[in-house]
């Protein structure tokens, strides 16, 4: 129970690392917030009272701010928030990808975290408390060919992070991030362009541990710099990565 009493919103949250997160943060007490484009009522019902369901497009300014309203008016205070929620373009040449697919991985991937900053950090610095966890990846710290402006994407969250970390310090408001490899989630067929065993097998061939990341792996590491027990940890951007950035 060591989130017992604490709120969080995790975005994303309706499948993949995001649903992994949201299983783990209420069995350890929290109530939990699912923010995703589709409506994670089945999540939420299964979680049971700790947990509610809204739908929210983190690309849009408007959609974050109702996201926020809607959890206050449910549990009656943020603790946490998990900025999960994430895009891809399928793996290309930096020319070819197009102007629309470009814009739309910077939306998701960058832009949702000013808006949840602008948002919910007023609330934060008014309590002098927060944790804020943005879930990166390793494409922003070993970057794969053709996937370039993902990874420039997860390299500026992680850049964010650290930024975000040492200004909102002395507010009592921690901000870390985790770096995950390549999961078996909805966005693995977008990273590889095609899921055969033999793309699927090049993909493991560059983590040392030999699998790939499950939910449950990343819900570990989210709870761990969530909690008080990681007090004094700010500014970190965590490799779950089975080695894969050595």
């Amino acid at each position: 129970m060591r989130l017992e009493g604490k709120t969080a919103i995790v975005t994303g949250g309706a499948s993949g690392f995001g649903a992994g997160i949201a299983r783990k943060f209420v069995a350890e007490g929290a109530n939990v917030m699912i923010a995703d484009l589709n409506l994670a009522e089945d999540l939420a019902i299964e979680l049971g009272s700790s947990a509610r369901a809204v739908i929210t497009n983190v690309a849009q300014g408007a959609s974050v701010k109702s996201m926020i309203e809607a959890t206050l008016e449910s549990f009656g205070s943020i603790d946490i928030l998990i900025n999960n929620a994430g895009t891809t373009h399928l793996p290309a040449a930096m020319e070819d990808v197009s102007e629309e697919d470009f814009d739309k991985v910077f939306a998701v991937n960058c832009k949702s975290v000013y808006y949840t900053a602008k948002h919910l950090v007023p609330l934060f610095k008014k309590q002098g408390s927060g944790a804020i966890l943005n879930v990166a990846s390793t494409a922003g710290v070993s970057p794969r060919p053709r996937l370039n402006w993902y990874n420039a994407s997860k390299g500026w969250m992680n850049t964010a992070t650290k930024a975000m970390a040492v200004e909102l310090a002395p507010d009592g408001i921690r901000v870390n991030a985790i770096n995950p490899v390549a999961g078996d989630t909805p966005l693995l067929k977008s990273f590889m362009g095609e899921d055969t065993p033999e793309v699927r097998a090049k993909f493991l061939s560059t983590i040392p541990l030999g699998r790939f990341s499950t939910p449950e792996d990343m819900a570990n590491a989210a709870c761990f710099l969530c909690s008080d027990e990681a007090s004094m940890i700010t500014g970190v951007c965590m490799e779950v990565d089975g080695g894969r950035c050595i």
